[in-house]
């Protein structure tokens, strides 16, 4: 039986257009037992999305008919599948005012929610690391190398787990080594453990939850699950609660990874 807790939807600007209701028929048929829909929250109103179609998003105006498409498969299925109501939630360094009162009004419409980092700042200008390795290749150049990018995104990543977003406030932090996407075409050498088991230790503090992600071992240069087995080690050993994530996009999308994660930690 499987819960997976980190799944979009055809509200996604950047995903397929495969309905909701064969997202969770086809949930049923892989033996899910329990499935959170995390969709790509709306972005802060004055946030310009980097992105080339600026479809990293929902828009607002769509969050209504998201959130009541849900509740009514909730209900209807309530018999063969636990179906929870969320939201993936972007930490934007800069814009934490604007992220609080999106949680604030429509928190309590939320059963589940995940709390990622996607946009990194270098001076006055945002980019999306993981938007495509052309796009890293330039952020490459523009922050001044591989390691200068690993240190924003690790950085940014403690601001939002440190983070004051109010009670709604996401518990579970998103894929925390989604920089590794494209790491076999631009690898970094130090090991990962310098950046991630301070991270730990903060979600630890904190008592929250790690995204398990199986996203990365369908990515040609990654290859691993976010974050890699070694990380998810040090997680449990830090009694960090291991959340597995398919981050489907489509209803193929869901179980990624999931084989291969629970073969990682047989062997």
């Amino acid at each position: 039986m499987i819960i997976d807790k980190h799944v979009h939807t055809p509200y996604c600007p950047h995903g397929s257009t495969d309905a909701l209701v064969a997202y969770i028929e086809h949930a049923i048929n892989l033996n899910y037992k329990e499935i959170s829909f995390t969709e790509h929250a709306p972005l802060p109103l004055t946030f310009h999305d980097p992105t080339p179609e600026k479809d990293s998003a929902m828009l607002l105006n769509q969050l209504p008919a998201y959130l009541e498409e849900l509740k009514k498969w909730q209900s209807y299925y309530a018999s063969a599948l636990t179906i929870n109501i969320g939201l993936e939630v972007d930490y934007i360094d800069g814009f934490e005012k604007e992220t609080t009162e999106l949680l604030n009004e429509y928190g309590h419409f939320l059963d589940d929610s995940i709390l990622s980092v996607h946009f990194l700042q270098h001076e006055e200008t945002y980019y999306c690391m993981d938007y495509s390795e052309e796009n890293f290749g330039e952020m490459i150049h523009v922050f001044g190398g591989v390691n200068k990018i690993y240190d924003a995104y690790f950085s940014t990543l403690h601001k939002s787990i440190e983070s004051n977003l109010g009670k709604y406030k996401p518990h579970r932090i998103g894929h925390i080594t989604l920089v590794e996407k494209f790491k076999r075409k631009y690898p970094y050498q130090q090991p990962i453990h310098h950046y991630t088991n301070p991270i730990l230790d903060a979600i630890a503090a904190k008592g929250y939850e790690l995204d398990y992600n199986g996203a990365g071992f369908v990515k040609p240069l990654c290859l691993d699950s976010y974050p890699p087995q070694s990380v998810a080690i040090e997680a449990a050993k830090r009694k960090i609660p291991l959340i597995y994530g398919s981050d489907a996009h489509s209803i193929k999308g869901l179980a990624q990874g999931y084989h291969q994660i629970i073969q990682d930690h047989l062997d």
